[in-house]
């Protein structure tokens, strides 16, 4: 019989030595700048995080984008904005490519700049200075100007919300050339000249007509955003006429104030808003994450009528459609520690979300074992955590009791060890992690070179199990990982459902080495 201990070194000197020391201060591989720029791109908000500052994150995204090439960079603004759902990193990449690709800016702009929300974060960051520039340029200027004339009226109307920059410090900037009468006067209009109040759009002559009301609910309320209302003196019966013409973005996220202003008094309205919650159509066209239908749940009052959190769990389920069905054991190892309590899009001034890496890792464990009630969900922090789960509660109910586990230190082997000292079998290992494991370089002294103790405790496993293979999905940016990628570990970045489709993939062995760049570098240009 060979020795166990001669056999486990060789399989040490096998494994690929670590590369690169982590944010925590754990030994960790690289990743390549192609995945790295991924992983920015797919959970940066430019916003501190547990480990980095804004200010750090935008460096090391202008650092990676001089190791790649213009079109990866343009491949990855759309993967993020239109897969990964993001808003900060994919201006910030259209904002690199007016300086090192202009022809791609043009090719991708109207793709990756969908909104106004969108079109001010890219001119705020071109006129930062950030990207090299202050100044528009030519050709921003002439997409902006194209952009703002494919737009109507209307839509030009209610997306005039937000400032720094504002709608109007935009159309100041580039100066359109209006093509009609009616569009000169709404330009006028948003910019606050003079103009001819008869050419404006109806939408916005209701608004204005409700703005000068001087008897409360004498003038209907036009269907405009919820921020152009709140500061209207309107009545009940107004209040009821806005959530009746919501969308359902809006919807979700004012279920509160709908309360407070007696809409949810009108049980008629209590099933109309419960019905557009769980509308399968408006869920996809929506494009909401799964983990803001868990903060919805979790952040309504609980004077919110029992029908609409019901419809808000229908919407989770409709939300997680694409988790697949794997065949085969499955085990997931949501990460609990202490970082992980962070906000999952950072600290911001003003609009720091309550939703937490902790609530996303908790919410994707959850998911899985919703759609595969054989796996098996392992929590981590410096040891494994025990936790039992039933696969036929709630997705909301699993993900609301991982999220309360108690936390420690980070040690992403553990999960790992935990299955190796059970000499468990399966088929697939999905991480969901910060990635910044600590704990088990400093218990193992890996700082000197060798490989990660995830990587080790992974050989143990795969040997058991040749055919396994294991997903890390990282929800905060870095560019280290404890698993270095290989036909058998492939490593993913984010928080939207986009991460349920590698799973899919994966389960389909349609997956390999390098996987998530190769599908970025597949979009078309």
């Amino acid at each position: 019989m060979a020795s166990k201990t001669l056999f486990q070194s060789i399989v040490g000197k096998m494994l690929p030595q670590t590369t690169a020391v982590n944010e925590a201060g754990g030994a960790a591989y690289q990743l390549s700048a192609e995945q790295a720029l991924a992983q920015y791109a797919a959970t940066g908000c430019l916003s501190g995080t547990f480990y980095a500052t804004g200010d750090e994150q935008l460096a090391a995204v202008l650092k990676l984008c001089d190791g790649v090439s213009p079109e990866f960079i343009a491949r990855t603004a759309l993967y993020a904005r239109t897969q990964g759902y993001m808003k900060d990193m994919p201006a910030l990449l259209l904002a690199v490519l007016s300086v090192k690709g202009p022809g791609l800016l043009a090719e991708v702009f109207d793709r990756v700049v969908d909104s106004p929300k969108m079109l001010r974060n890219f001119v705020q960051i071109m006129r930062s200075g950030v990207v090299g520039r202050k100044s528009l340029g030519t050709l921003p200027k002439r997409l902006i100007q194209e952009w703002l004339a494919a737009r109507s009226d209307e839509q030009l109307f209610v997306g005039s919300i937000g400032n720094d920059p504002s709608l109007a410090d935009i159309i100041k900037m580039v100066h359109p050339k209006p093509a009609t009468p009616a569009r000169q006067a709404l330009l006028a209009y948003l910019i606050g000249r003079d103009h001819d109040s008869a050419l404006l759009p109806d939408l916005v002559q209701q608004y204005e007509r409700i703005k000068r009301q001087t008897v409360r609910g004498q003038q209907p309320v036009p269907n405009v955003p919820f921020q152009m209302l709140t500061s209207l003196p309107l009545t009940r019966r107004d209040w009821e006429q806005i959530a009746r013409n919501a969308s359902w973005q809006m919807t979700r996220m004012n279920l509160n104030t709908l309360l407070r202003h007696g809409v949810f008094e009108n049980r008629e309205l209590v099933g109309l808003v419960a019905n557009r919650l769980r509308n399968p159509r408006l869920v996809a066209d929506a494009r909401v994450f799964p983990y803001q239908l868990l903060a919805a749940y979790a952040n309504i009052a609980a004077e919110v009528s029992g029908e609409i959190r019901e419809a808000l769990q229908d919407a989770m389920e409709l939300a997680i459609g694409n988790v697949p069905h794997v065949p085969g054991k499955i085990y997931v190892f949501p990460d609990v520690s202490g970082s992980m309590h962070s906000p999952v899009t950072g600290h911001r001034a003003g609009a720091t979300t309550k939703v937490r890496c902790i609530d996303v890792a908790a919410l994707v464990a959850a998911a899985v074992l919703r759609r595969n009630p054989q796996a098996e969900v392992v929590p981590f922090e410096s040891n494994v955590v025990a936790c039992h789960l039933n696969p036929r509660d709630s997705v909301m109910t699993n993900a609301q009791r991982l999220a309360s586990l108690p936390c420690g230190g980070t040690n992403c082997s553990a999960p790992l060890a935990h299955l190796n000292q059970r000499r468990a079998s399966g088929d697939l290992v999905i991480y969901v992690s910060d990635n910044e494991s600590w704990i088990d370089t400093r218990t193992h002294g890996r700082f000197g070179g060798g490989a990660t103790e995830t990587m080790r405790e992974w050989a143990k496993f795969q040997a058991r199990n040749p055919q396994a293979k294991m997903i890390c999905i990282d929800i905060q940016p870095s560019a280290t990982t404890q698993a270095a990628e290989r036909a058998d570990i492939i490593n993913v970045g984010g928080f939207s459902d986009q991460v349920f489709s590698l799973i899919a993939a994966v389960a389909k062995g349609s997956a390999g080495e390098n996987h998530w760049v190769r599908r970025i570098e597949q979009i078309r240009l």
